[in-house]
């Protein structure tokens, strides 16, 4: 088996029978704020898209430029800005209330359209004889926030999502910024919602997450605006995944130490706040990648809690609230052990406190 595939090294394995079944590939870089590089896998220069990881990026220059307390949105609708969420009807009844306060319509929203991906919601829907509208998309909530910068600062709203619109022009340098890169060098691609996505180096995505947790070295109000990106996050979580997703079920278990995002193809990351890895910890910035896409998430979930162990979060990791995502052993459907899941090699950090 080769020990790298183009950046990427073995990071999950599942074993049946005491051999090893299947292999995930993934690259990984947990960074701190002042740009120590703690560990990794893989190459952590590898260049890739964050896809929805960045929607915590994409939504602070609305929020760096006072546009929450222009529009008077709470903290609950700042968090949506920066979902995936699961087209609940909380979730709509959140969108609908930025709307209004916003001046904006549904039909303003370029997203597109597909079903929720809560499947209780999906059954009362089809009850009611309901189908879905771009509220039940999951990128509404990063839509609105962009189409709110719009009408902030007097943008053409028609064609908010092209590179030339200088919402997006405006996006993009703030991203670099977070980044520690130039703005020429950052890829730029079509995102599933239609928007743009911009690709950057793992490590300088985790330094931007870092940066996020930890804002301290930044210029106000870019400071702030972290700030409350995150603190909207760690209060609402439900409002940026939903109900059992990996998103909102790790916020609610770390309980104020940790924002997190996950995005499409097998891309996480983690946001740790200062302190929350023990005493005088800076923040800390995780950006990994499985290379298949993970499309089961089950790599991610492995990588996730291994990770969050070797921090020093065991507690955590092994609550009953994450149990669904912490399941080292594999069972088939009658229940009887088969193998199991586990990370191919052991995480070391590298602690700068």
């Amino acid at each position: 088996m080769a020990e790298t595939i183009a950046g990427y090294e073995p990071v999950v394995e599942l074993t049946r029978g005491g051999i090893v079944e299947c292999v995930h590939f993934g690259a990984m870089a947990v960074v701190d704020s002042d740009g120590n590089l703690l560990t990794s896998l893989g190459d952590p220069r590898l260049v890739t898209f964050p896809r929805s990881s960045m929607k915590p990026l994409q939504a602070l220059p609305f929020v760096e430029d006072g546009g929450p307390e222009h529009f008077g949105l709470t903290d609950e609708e700042v968090a949506i800005l920066c979902a995936s969420h699961h087209g609940t009807d909380e979730h709509v009844r959140v969108l609908r209330a930025i709307h209004a306060k916003a001046g904006l319509t549904e039909s303003d929203l370029q997203c597109g359209t597909h079903w929720p991906a809560d499947k209780a919601t999906v059954l009362a829907m089809r009850e009611r004889g309901e189908e879905p509208t771009p509220y039940r998309h999951n990128c509404s909530g990063k839509h609105s926030g962009m189409l709110a910068q719009a009408v902030l600062h007097g943008y053409s709203k028609s064609d908010y999502l092209s590179m030339e619109n200088p919402l997006q022009q405006r996006i993009l340098s703030t991203v670099a910024e977070m980044c520690e890169t130039e703005p020429q060098s950052m890829a730029v691609g079509i995102d599933g919602c239609s928007a743009p996505v911009f690709a950057m180096p793992l490590y300088n995505f985790a330094l931007a997450m870092a940066r996020l947790a930890d804002p301290a070295s930044l210029d106000e109000p870019r400071a702030s605006a972290c700030r409350k990106i995150t603190h909207a996050m760690m209060t609402h979580p439900v409002m940026v995944s939903g109900p059992g997703g990996l998103d909102t079920v790790l916020m609610e278990v770390m309980k104020g130490k940790a924002a997190v995002k996950g995005g499409a193809e097998g891309y996480q990351m983690i946001s740790l706040m200062p302190d929350a890895c023990g005493k005088g910890s800076p923040g800390v910035g995780v950006a990994f990648k499985i290379s298949d896409g993970d499309s089961n998430r089950r790599a991610t979930y492995a990588l996730v809690t291994a990770l969050l162990k070797a921090l020093g979060f065991e507690a955590e990791m092994a609550s009953e609230a994450f149990s669904s995502f912490n399941a080292p052993i594999l069972r088939n459907w009658r229940g009887l052990e088969i193998g199991e899941i586990r990370v191919a090699r052991p995480l070391v950090i590298n602690k700068t406190w």
